[in-house]
């Protein structure tokens, strides 16, 4: 199970391998915060609270945006952060502005 929390919605859905948080948040109507939806703009932000390990390893784009101190602390960006295993996964769209 996934459960996602935008700005001010929060669901939970189905796990989805091979998707990012971003694409399940948008199919599920979740007012997830994004322009660009390919790593620059940073806008789809968010903390991984929990399934973390569930995701797949930090792009180049996510290391290019956030830096090591947020992604020490937890942080994705949702467009970036692709589901590759079942489990429980938490996140919150968290952007900077």
């Amino acid at each position: 199970m996934i459960t996602l929390t935008g700005r001010t919605v929060t669901k939970t859905v189905e796990t989805q391998l091979g998707k990012t948080l971003l694409k399940i948040a948008q199919e599920a109507s979740i007012d997830w915060q994004f322009n660009c939806a390919r790593g620059t703009c940073a806008r789809c932000r968010c903390i991984v609270q929990e399934g973390a390990e569930l995701l797949a390893e930090s792009s180049d784009a996510e290391w290019d945006r956030l830096g090591p101190d947020e992604l020490d602390a937890g942080y994705r960006l949702g467009c970036q952060a692709i589901v590759e295993r079942e489990g429980v996964i938490v996140a919150v769209n968290k952007t900077y502005f």
